[in-house]
């Protein structure tokens, strides 16, 4: 009788190379993930900034979005700032939160460090009145790259852009 089927040994040798493409492929595949990961975050910090813009035109006041526990890694709230005290104030209400991907590096410069402020006509102005130009650089933390910039104009305009660059506030984490 004619019998079908692998050897033990055969099987065995299969299972070894697939071990060893595995082995091979996981760093790749991890480099794949965290790349989709920055870019979902850039755009949904886009989107979630656009929102925000919006939300002050259409209801004619101050929105504030700001990061959450200072780090646009972990994510950030869109709050409507009646008071003018900012995130400061728990009686502002909040239009809407995101939680972020603490793996994900996330960091403003100074303008926009923690926080963004856009008024009734649209305008990014600081707290103190001047306006608020920045860029938010989404990050590759093990190689200080930033990948992703959103940037947010004087006049309020947000976009993106993805120029890999060294970037100073994307240093290398530990």
């Amino acid at each position: 009788m004619h019998q079908q089927g692998f050897t033990l040994l055969q099987l065995l040798g299969a299972l070894a190379i697939a071990g060893v493409l595995l082995h091979m492929a996981a760093p790749v595949y991890q480099q794949m993930v965290a790349s989709h990961q920055r870019q979902v975050i850039a755009q949904e910090l886009l989107a979630s900034l656009r929102a925000a813009r919006t939300e002050a035109v259409l209801g004619h006041r101050d929105v504030l979005m700001h990061a959450l526990e200072g780090d646009w890694a972990n994510g950030w709230r869109i709050i409507a700032d009646h008071s003018g005290k900012g995130a400061n104030d728990a009686d502002n209400p909040v239009l809407r939160v995101h939680q972020g991907m603490s793996r994900v590096v996330v960091k403003g410069n100074t303008p926009v460090r923690e926080q963004v402020r856009f008024t009734g006509q649209g305008w990014a102005l600081q707290d103190n009145g001047a306006f608020q130009a920045g860029t938010v650089h989404v990050c590759d933390g093990q190689t200080g790259e930033s990948h992703y910039q959103v940037v947010v104009a004087k006049s309020g305009r947000v976009h993106l852009t993805n120029k890999r660059a060294q970037q100073a506030l994307c240093s290398v984490q530990t």
